[in-house]
């Protein structure tokens, strides 16, 4: 197996430090040390191309923090390139702007699909971008502004916010996420949604990085298991991309793609 110089990455114990350091200032709990080792293979992920953006969800931490962290991760030779952290609603992704918008426009030629589990259908159903226009004026609104950061950005790490407040952030972030098969749903009917009970076909990808450490999650999405005869082209096609831009970098070996078969007594998105 074939894995990075451990001379080219920081040791364990200073990822570790560099998110506890940040991330927990003030009331807010440190990440625990598996999370913190995690959290550091993902953003070179995001760094790498692998995968356009990482939401991060662990312990409360904003913009600000996350900020310090990257910037930390950067002192400490960790990364080379300009991130940039993302404020949509209450929530923080960060990405690498010019990946993004490569990934963005990719999607506004239709390589994707997305699933409607509104609950007032009895089964999901697949649209494309075409019948979602709302959708895709909000895609053509990110990568405008993302364009806007690109001509200013400088390896610094640097934040923006987005306005979101009639977005569906489900199917939002679904995309920014590379997910191949986003599901949406219809705002005015609340959280429900009709996946209860159906068979859902689970994909993940997995992808080693520091020896004796457990791989790095890189992504991990459903789709119903009755639509995936009609899904399997994009999803063959999303297989195929991912393992070409793997085969790009040398940070991290062994991508191993997967999936099974689950039924859920309620999902939620």
């Amino acid at each position: 197996m074939l894995l990075p110089d451990p001379m080219s990455t920081p040791s364990p114990q200073l990822l570790v430090a560099a998110a506890q350091e940040t991330l927990g200032m003030g009331k807010r709990r440190s990440p625990p040390r598996a999370v913190c080792l995690h959290l550091a293979g993902e953003v070179l992920a995001v760094a790498r191309g692998l995968k356009p953006a990482l939401l991060y969800d662990c312990n409360g931490a904003g913009a600000s923090e996350l900020q310090s962290y990257l910037e930390e991760l950067q002192g400490l030779g960790f990364l080379t390139e300009g991130l940039h952290i993302l404020e949509i609603g209450e929530h923080s992704l960060i990405v690498r702007p010019e990946h993004v918008c490569q990934h963005l426009e990719q999607v506004l030629l239709g390589t994707i699909a997305f699933v409607d589990v509104s609950s007032s259908q009895p089964h999901p159903s697949i649209h494309s971008l075409d019948q979602l226009q709302d959708l895709k004026s909000i895609i053509a609104e990110i990568i405008t502004h993302l364009q806007g950061l690109q001509r200013g950005l400088s390896l610094e790490v640097s934040c923006s916010r987005l306005c979101s407040s009639d977005w569906n952030l489900c199917t939002v972030f679904g995309i920014l996420l590379g997910y191949p098969v986003p599901y949406t749903f219809h705002l005015n009917q609340g959280d429900d949604n009709c996946l209860a009970l159906a068979p859902l076909q689970v994909f993940t990808a997995r992808i080693s990085w520091l020896l004796g450490q457990p791989p790095v999650l890189l992504y991990s999405f459903s789709v119903p298991e009755s639509l995936f005869p009609a899904l399997r082209d994009i999803l063959n096609t999303w297989e195929k991309d991912l393992r070409t831009r793997f085969r790009t970098q040398n940070d991290f070996a062994d991508l191993s793609i997967s999936s099974e078969i689950v039924t859920l007594p309620a999902v939620a998105l």
